[in-house]
């Protein structure tokens, strides 16, 4: 039995007779995989917590930021990681700022490592050129994720990290939709602790 399958063996253990959880949030797999495509299951599940999706080919990127922005009525003035300054977001119209954010920016631009097709997770890792921050202190999270980089489950996500970074980062975030808590009398409230919107483009 793997380490993965104890844990998960204990947990249903512990929670022997609560209420079984919806069959959309169920990971379907046959002999340890994810039998679903990877992709459809990402979109499923990251819309199903509470992100938007959209598709664009790498040149269309800041063209597609501009058109959600525009649709959903927010400012076309973004804080973007500096990694991604050299995209043409001026001639998209976006006011792109390649810095630390502040707490009076809007929208966060990022990249993201990978998606995790399990959960409909977007794992983000800290770096000079990719800051944590800018993921968490925007009303507005924009994540930018090359398709190619859509991974089955968590364990392909951590073996991609170690095969390409050689180590863990300082930090890493998993983001599954907007930020969400029911601390207070069970209600929800979305952008309690980060982001009000999640909204994640599929590149390529």
């Amino acid at each position: 039995m793997s380490a993965r399958e104890a844990i998960l063996t204990r947990v249903r253990a512990a929670t022997a007779g609560t209420r079984a959880p919806p069959a959309a949030e169920m990971i379907p797999r046959a002999a340890g995989t994810l039998t679903e495509d990877p992709l459809a299951r990402f979109r499923r599940l990251a819309e199903a917590s509470g992100s938007t999706l959209d598709e664009a080919a790498s040149a269309a990127v800041p063209g597609c930021v501009a058109a959600y922005l525009k649709d959903a009525g927010l400012t076309h003035a973004a804080v973007v990681w500096p990694a991604l300054a050299a995209l043409p977001w001026t001639a998209a119209g976006i006011a792109a700022e390649a810095r630390a954010p502040q707490t009076t920016d809007a929208i966060g631009i990022t990249g993201a490592f990978c998606g995790i097709a399990e959960t409909g997770t977007l794992l983000l890792l800290s770096a000079g050129d990719s800051p944590g921050a800018t993921s968490l202190v925007p009303e507005t999270h924009i994540a930018l994720l090359p398709r190619e980089r859509i991974v089955r489950d968590f364990e392909a996500a951590f073996a991609r990290v170690h095969a390409e970074r050689g180590a863990l980062p300082r930090a890493l975030a998993f983001i599954s939709g907007p930020s969400r808590t029911a601390d207070i009398e069970q209600t929800i409230v979305i952008g309690a602790h980060g982001p009000k919107r999640v909204h994640i483009i599929l590149v390529g």
